[in-house]
């Protein structure tokens, strides 16, 4: 399998560095034949080439097998027109990555929970409220005069069916139950239209069952009852949004996976930012890169019908919960005392005891 790695900014390259770590050791384990090619993005290229994601490498996106995304700075980039694109939102349109998904579980001493959360949330990625990735020309906001800002939000047929479709499949291989989140009493139409494509695609799953919240609901039960959540399913920023809240009522935003998932390309990426006021300091926490990277390995494991990737999915994400259950093997951000480097030792350590149990 080959991987494509973009570091990205910030605290990137390091939870990067520790993530390939990670898999560089899970390879020679279990004989992957993994091949990893490295390039740069973000701000590292504005300067050097004038954009924060050369057409190289989006040209090379469609011919490896995978690709692991790390965090970046968008909110400095300048503008589209001065070479500041947002990779994330390019990658996920122009290769539609229509599915974010994000686990959310929650780790005994660790979550503020009082229940325990064990929950997928897969939010549509291409549309919504978000503006840069909405349009197929300009952008969905503008503004008439200086005192008047207007922004379009942008919600399909095929993109609500085919994120519904996503949650249904991934509902049949858990507890077999569906939530549809949204504010269908407010904006009736665009969440109108959500919710009927997403009760067309429920048809086709009479084995999972289907229940519709308000999103302000959602919000406050996922800290009353996350339990009873399996798999939540939602337009773009009501995902993004309560995927955040999940992640941080489970542990912190910092222990949460990702990939953005199309039909024949998948992106690893980590869940929270750049924290460039951490970034060369050695003290991130690289957890959440590293079980995106394991949910890559299930994604192209699932793709491919080749097994050994899924064990080494789970391998890994086992190696990470041994070195967060001890609280000596956690980092600063969390309680512990341990730098990036010093957790991914963790994480080699646990991942040799486990290989060896194999």
């Amino acid at each position: 399998m080959h991987l494509l790695v973009l570091p990205g900014d910030g605290i990137g390259p390091e939870i990067t560095d520790a993530t390939l770590r990670v898999l560089t050791a899970t390879d020679r384990l279990l004989g992957l034949g993994l091949e990893i090619e490295t390039h740069d993005i973000g701000l590292k290229t504005l300067a050097e080439e004038g954009t924060t994601l050369p057409g190289r490498v989006m040209e090379r996106i469609p011919q490896v097998d995978g690709v692991l995304l790390g965090p970046v700075q968008h909110y400095d980039y300048p503008s589209r027109a001065d070479g500041g694109i947002n990779p994330s939102a390019e990658l996920r349109t122009a290769f539609e990555l229509f599915a974010n998904v994000r686990p959310c579980r929650s780790r005994p001493d660790l979550s503020v929970l009082r229940h325990p959360m064990d929950l997928v949330i897969v939010r549509e990625n291409t549309e919504g409220f978000y503006s840069d990735r909405n349009m197929v020309a300009g952008t969905g906001e503008f503004m008439p005069d200086e005192d008047l800002a207007l922004s379009v939000r942008k919600v399909s047929a095929k993109a609500s069916a085919r994120v519904a479709r996503t949650a249904f499949e991934l509902a049949r291989t858990r507890r077999k139950k569906v939530t549809a989140v949204h504010k269908a009493n407010v904006v009736k139409l665009s969440d109108g239209l959500f919710l009927r494509e997403v009760r067309k695609v429920a048809a086709d799953y009479p084995d999972v069952e289907l229940e519709e919240l308000i999103v302000d609901a959602t919000a406050a039960l996922l800290v009353r009852r996350p339990h009873t959540f399996d798999v939540l399913v939602t337009t773009n920023m009501f995902g993004d949004i309560l995927s955040d809240e999940a992640s941080e009522l489970s542990g912190s935003l910092g222990l949460g996976g990702s990939i953005n998932a199309g039909h024949d390309i998948c992106v690893g990426q980590a869940q929270h930012g750049s924290a460039p006021d951490i970034a060369g300091r050695g003290v991130a926490n690289p957890t959440s890169l590293i079980l995106s990277a394991a949910m890559l390995l299930d994604w192209l494991g699932t793709k491919h019908t080749a097994p050994t990737m899924t064990a080494a999915a789970a391998l890994v994400e086992s190696a990470v919960e041994s070195a967060l259950s001890d609280p000596a093997t956690r980092t600063r951000d969390i309680g512990g005392s341990l730098g990036t480097e010093a957790f991914t030792d963790a994480v080699l350590a646990a991942l040799d005891e486990k290989g060896g149990e194999r």
